[in-house]
């Protein structure tokens, strides 16, 4: 089997720490690895068995290497991408900086794998609440075309790094304590609270993170979908959640749907309301796919849906949706 030289930008982060997971637990076709970053330079990193130094970004950094999996944040992401492509790597960007660029494929590799035969050395990994939802969406999608979404989203801790992970256990540690908590990485305190806020607020009253799900849905699923989204800071440590309403074309049966969720790849059903199961946060940390339950009509629209849905912001919105690009650019001898 041919071995890919690979570079991780941001291998110390949250999502760095789950792509060095996903690279040794999915026996990516490794033969040489190389760590990048910024203030992190000459930090050892475990990989497997072995620690790897991390180097600085500079000029001639990316030579000789294959695939880079970037998750540095946008403004890197954009001093450097083409430099690595010029290089000869393949980039694929877990930040924003590249995702609605029209010479860019948007990619999660359960709803639009063709996009990737069309790269020009940057492939761009989604919206962690945008790759949860469109999952889902996906499935039904070849049932009945869907015209509209809303959605709230019940984002973790995660989705802010591994500060706002920490920010909010030292949280919960100060009010324990009864100490007053600290309060840096979010608008307000998180611990014991929830805030209507994720990332800042645009001129039509939507922030950037309810804009992103409604542009990348569209471009994902090359669809005419709308989706209005709200979306929610919760006290929770790792996943995200979601309630999802839809309307379709024509009028859907929750069991058929229900049907195409369990034959879905990357999603899994948990939905036996009488015994009280249905997906949580609490149970999906690690987990590869997307859990849904609730699955209903929705009562104000004949054509209309309903369910929730968890899924590991960190695993598949972010890190492993990444790997999977990856991987499937190897199936297709894209690289």
């Amino acid at each position: 089997m041919k071995k890919y030289n690979v570079v991780i930008l941001g291998a110390t982060g949250a999502v760095g720490l789950e792509f060095r997971k996903l690279l040794v637990e999915r026996k990516f076709p490794i033969d040489k690895i190389k760590f990048l970053g910024k203030s992190t330079v000459g930090q050892q990193v475990d990989f497997g068995d072995t620690k790897i130094t991390v180097e600085a970004v500079e000029d001639g950094c990316f030579d000789g290497y294959d695939i880079a999996l970037f998750s540095g944040g946008g403004a890197i992401s954009l001093e450097v991408a083409k430099k690595a492509v010029e290089a000869g790597c393949v980039v694929i960007d877990n930040s924003s900086a590249w995702r609605m660029d029209p010479e860019v494929p948007l990619v999660v590799p359960e709803v639009n794998a063709h996009a990737v035969e069309s790269h020009k050395g940057i492939i761009a990994n989604p919206n962690c609440t945008t790759i949860q939802m469109v999952v889902c969406l996906q499935a039904i999608e070849k049932l009945s075309h869907i015209k509209k979404v809303h959605v709230s989203t019940y984002q973790a801790a995660s989705g802010a790094g591994a500060s706002g992970m920490a920010e909010l256990e030292k949280q919960f540690k100060q009010i324990v304590n009864g100490e007053e908590p600290t309060v840096s990485k979010f608008a307000y305190q998180l611990a014991m609270n929830i805030i209507p806020q994720v990332d800042v607020f645009t001129d039509n009253g939507y922030t950037k993170e309810e804009m992103k799900m409604f542009h990348e849905t569209k471009k994902i699923m090359e669809s005419d979908i709308d989706v209005s989204a709200t979306c929610v800071r919760i006290p929770v440590m790792r996943n995200h959640s979601e309630a999802i309403w839809l309307e379709a074309e024509k009028e859907l049966d929750p069991d058929e749907v229900r049907k195409a969720f369990e034959s879905a790849p990357g999603v899994k059903v948990i939905d036996d309301p009488a015994s009280q199961k249905y997906p949580m946060p609490l149970w999906g940390e690690g987990e590869d796919d997307v859990f849904v339950g609730r699955i209903r009509k929705d009562l104000t629209n004949p054509k209309g849906l309903t369910f929730w849905c968890v899924g590991d912001q960190i695993k598949k919105g972010a890190a492993l949706n990444a790997v999977q690009i990856a991987e499937l650019l190897i199936d297709k001898g894209l690289v």
